[in-house]
């Protein structure tokens, strides 16, 4: 009986770690992505991006590549975070990986109220890849149960 007990300890803490690391990478992920938008793709001149007035008051100026910027982030950090989480937990990967999917979509759709000028189809796609995103990274890194 004490094997069994310390097994399945073994599985509660693993499944947890998986969980925290995966939550963890999945957002150092996004971040460094979002990061990217204002280097890699300039942003309009005048435009703060760690300022969410401005952002909202000059989300209009955003080309379509700084839309896409943020949507890819957002889709990496599920995937990663799903990778991960699949690759340490020891049972339940699915769930997990479908549980952080979950939580960064709660993320966006925070982001989207925060700036309810976001144009539709960037919300709509945004909100529509957290899911097939973490599936996707849960696939990759072997998709057990």
């Amino acid at each position: 009986m004490s094997g069994q007990q310390g097994i399945l300890q073994n599985v509660i803490i693993r499944n947890i770690l998986g969980f925290i690391l995966g939550m963890f990478i999945g957002s150092v992920v996004n971040m460094a992505l979002i990061s990217l938008n204002g280097s890699v793709v300039p942003l309009p001149e005048g435009i703060d991006p760690q300022d969410i007035e401005s952002l909202k008051a000059n989300i209009d100026r955003f080309s379509i590549a700084n839309s896409l910027v943020p949507i890819i982030a957002h889709a990496a950090g599920a995937l990663a975070g799903a990778f991960v989480a699949t690759k340490i937990c020891l049972s339940y990967q699915k769930t997990f990986s479908l549980v952080i999917g979950g939580l960064f979509m709660m993320g966006g759709i925070a982001m989207i109220v925060m700036l309810p000028q976001t144009p539709t189809w960037v919300a709509v796609l945004d909100l529509v890849l957290y899911i097939p995103s973490a599936l996707l990274g849960w696939k990759l890194a072997g998709s057990k149960g």
